[in-house]
């Protein structure tokens, strides 16, 4: 049974987090139109902790609720978690409908080449630290590090379509989720 919701909001512009979105939608609310706003997530251009990944994710999903009329909103958000010496890809999505009830998800996480570590330790973002290796430009607008890294097997928008569809399960199955929080 598809969702019900008509309109929704992703808290970016990126289009390879629209595109992920819209991916989503596309199977689990077929009828729903998505809005992408450019909104702030309130953390640090390169989130570099769980804590800080979910934050934002869930900063921009608020930010997309307050700014559309859109039923439910989604919050994407990329960054790094540092581990001594090693740097691991991750991501988290929130889902969020206006009246509270919400979903989460998170991806496993993707080692890093050791090169990209104290880059981002000086505070540099990943995409452009990538960009820097693979000699591109926007990359986490396009196929994103875990592309380049993957040759494309798994790009930014496949891995984030994944948790979309992931973070809308309280929504698809609420009896076994209660009120989805």
């Amino acid at each position: 049974m598809p969702l019900p919701f008509r309109r929704a909001a992703v808290g970016s512009t990126n289009p390879a987090k629209v595109e992920a979105v819209r991916r989503s939608l596309a199977r689990l609310a077929p009828e729903c139109a998505l809005e992408p706003v450019d909104a702030p997530s309130g953390v640090a251009a390169m989130p570099l902790s769980d804590e800080e990944l979910r934050a934002g994710a869930l900063g921009r999903a608020h930010a997309a609720l307050e700014r559309t009329d859109a039923e439910i909103a989604f919050g994407l958000e990329g960054g790094a978690i540092l581990d001594g010496g090693r740097a691991w890809l991750t991501g988290h999505v929130v889902a969020l409908t206006r009246d509270g009830r919400i979903g989460e998800a998170a991806w496993g996480r993707m080692l890093l080449p050791p090169g990209v570590v104290p880059r981002l330790r000086a505070g540099e973002e990943l995409g452009d630290v990538i960009d820097d290796l693979f000699g591109r430009k926007e990359s986490k607008r396009q196929t994103g590090a875990i592309g380049l890294l993957t040759e494309n097997a798994v790009t930014r928008t496949d891995a984030f379509a994944d948790l979309v569809a992931m973070a809308c399960a309280p929504f698809v199955h609420p009896h076994l989720y209660g009120d989805g929080s």
